[in-house]
């Protein structure tokens, strides 16, 4: 008769109280619990699993059939259909089997023995089971062997195996269980999990605790195992675990990676063997949960002086520059101010701090745009007078994280630069006495020179923003020109230009019409409307007449779409402008602006945009 293979017992010495067991789905042991001895008494049979894998083809000669073992020559899967109640439900594992009756008279004898070096009256120190109580007195030993392939063996109890797996308390009656198809590491994990409240899974082997979780009808044991999981995600492993999550048909770590994929959408779109291996319709999903959500509005705090630079700062190349145009504001506050993101609570009714500008930074001269629920900012100037330098950095916020990163850095230093976002792509355009244009690949992380602004254009861009598809830039000195960039002909054209002299405040796009805002002490702000498709402009329309209070006409409004409305910010006044409806071609006609509360705390120049902020951020 073949010798049984090594075992490991939950001895009788358990520190429970008298009384039937609460059952408990948590995954933190009960306090005061300890395993003692008891990973020295699976050692050797550590080992022994490990030499064979947890694994061997032999199989036990046949001895009488012993009165404390059923005979159920039936499968794993029948039995758990039996068990659960349900034909065919999510517990069946079709390689798993009950052990034969001769094999269970066998071990169930009182002389049988564990394997060389394994006396079960040695094993001290088992821990208590979850919820402090147990079916169990003190006194009485393990009841319950199970064995699993290759002779590998666990003593338990049988009232604590209960308390958490219907497929054990399906088997109450009997005193051995052989399971086929389940590995003695396997079965150790989900034991001590039943005995510990803990359970310890990695990529490599959830797999196989989620499958024996679900064979032994523990659903605690697979909630743990997500639980698990989640908290491991990374860019590494997190297609591994989509992919495992949708082989198990588990939806909750399904939603985990995917939420994890959004959270973190550029570092995935720069990862070939992640983005590379999503289909269509998963790039899509991730993006879109990206952008779904509460909109806000949000402003960076930028700092407006532009400083004369030094001819030590001034670009490598000059054969597409111009004469640098006269700085017409000089920096009162110095680079070492803290400059803030601020966004705008409906429900706390004020302007919050959302996060900081890294110090690395530049918020003078820097451009700033939104792409992908990312802000992203870029260049502009560091220190002052002869010690001032352009910058080439690139900066961007992730609000899903609430933290920032630093991009690949531009090809050209460039100030007062205008950056977009379109069609998936930033494009960095001109900056002081630059016609040069960038564009930067996300997925590549890399800048490429595209068709630069027309030599002669104007030496600094004044507005700039997207529109059916296409850029369109303005600017100039004695009149304002406006230039339209097209993507797929790499090449700038001049359009029609309208006879305003006032000073640009803020230019802003709504569905093919642009609506360009000025600012003068004697008018005010007016809006005009050009129509992208008709190339027309429509005559000025007065938002904001000139009267008493802040001399908000002194600072410079900045302007972005939400919704239906345009709002039009600076540090002393905030304005809500409707857009017109559907069937007025766009033009705004007679509208009245709404106030808006201000961020009064807020320093230098407001930049806003629209982000999408997670739930959390917007009730602070």
């Amino acid at each position: 008769m073949e010798k049984p293979g090594p075992s490991a017992c939950y001895p009788g010495d358990l520190n429970m109280n008298e009384g039937g067991a609460k059952k408990a789905c948590g995954t933190a042991a009960a306090p005061g619990a300890t395993y003692g001895q008891f990973q020295h008494s699976l050692r050797d049979s550590a080992q022994l699993a490990e030499t064979n894998g947890g694994y061997s083809g032999h199989q036990a000669a046949m001895p009488l059939i012993s009165p404390h073992s059923d005979t159920d020559d039936r499968s794993g899967a029948e039995l758990s259909r039996e068990s659960s109640g349900l034909p065919g439900g999510p517990w069946d594992m079709n390689n798993a089997m009950s052990e034969s009756e001769e094999e269970a008279e066998e071990r169930s004898l009182p002389g049988s023995h564990s394997g060389p070096g394994h006396n079960w009256g040695d094993l001290v120190g088992a821990a208590e089971p979850p919820g402090g109580q147990g079916g169990s007195s003190p006194a009485e030993p393990p009841d319950l062997d199970i064995e699993v392939t290759g002779g590998q063996r666990i003593r338990a109890h049988k009232s604590v195996l209960a308390e958490k797996s219907d497929y054990f308390r399906a088997r109450m009656s009997r005193d051995i269980l052989k399971i086929k198809g389940l590995s003695y590491q396997t079965l150790r994990l989900l034991v001590d999990y039943i005995y510990s409240g803990r359970l310890e899974v990695g990529q490599d082997n959830v797999v196989e605790v989620i499958s024996g979780a679900k064979f032994l009808q523990m659903p605690c044991a697979v909630q743990c195992a997500m639980d698990s999981m989640r908290s491991q995600i990374c860019l590494r492993n997190c297609y591994q675990v989509l992919h495992i999550a949708k082989k198990q048909r588990l939806t909750e770590l399904r939603e985990a990676a995917y939420k994890f994929m959004s959270d973190n959408f550029l570092q995935v779109l720069r990862e070939p063997t992640v983005y590379g291996r999503l289909t269509g319709s998963e790039r899509e999903l991730i993006l879109q949960r990206r952008l779904d959500g509460k909109h806000c509005l949000v402003v960076a705090e930028l700092n407006d002086a532009f400083e004369r630079l030094s001819s030590s700062s001034r670009p490598q190349s000059r054969e597409s520059s111009r004469p640098q145009s006269p700085s017409s504001v000089v920096s009162l506050e110095e680079d070492a101010t803290t400059y803030q993101v601020q966004f705008y609570s409906e429900s706390g009714g004020g302007w919050k701090a959302l996060t900081r500008l890294p110090e690395e930074a530049n918020s003078k001269g820097c451009g700033v745009c939104v792409l992908y629920n990312y802000l992203f900012i870029a260049g502009g100037i560091r220190g002052s007078g002869d010690k001032a330098k352009l910058s080439d950095q690139v900066f961007c916020y992730n609000p899903l994280t609430d933290s920032w990163e630093k991009l690949r850095a531009m090809s050209q230093p460039r100030s007062q630069l205008k950056l977009l976002a379109l069609d998936g792509y930033l494009y960095a355009i001109g900056g002081e006495c630059l016609f040069t244009v960038e564009k930067y690949d996300p997925r590549l992380d890399r800048w490429t020179t595209i068709a630069p602004i027309p030599k002669g254009a104007f030496a600094v861009a004044h507005e700039a923003t997207t529109c059916n598809g296409e850029i369109y830039v303005s600017g100039g000195t004695l009149f304002y020109r406006l230039l339209k960039y097209e993507p797929k002909r790499d090449e700038w054209q001049e359009c029609p230009y309208n006879n305003s002299r006032r000073r640009s405040a803020g230019m802003v796009s709504y569905r093919g019409c642009i609506y360009r805002f000025d600012i003068s002490r004697e008018h005010g702000l007016s809006v005009f409307t050009y129509n992208s498709m008709a190339r027309h402009w429509s005559e000025g329309v007065h938002l904001l007449r000139p009267g008493p209070g802040p001399p908000h006409s002194n600072m410079p409004f900045r302007c972005t779409v939400m919704g239906s409305h345009i709002y039009c910010l600076n540090r002393a006044s905030a304005l809500r402008v409707p857009l017109p409806p559907e069937g007025t071609g766009g033009e705004m006609g007679s509208c009245e602006a709404e106030r808006f509360p201000t961020a009064e705390e807020a320093k230098g120049v407001l930049f806003p945009f629209v982000l999408s902020l997670p739930d959390g951020k917007q009730v602070h």
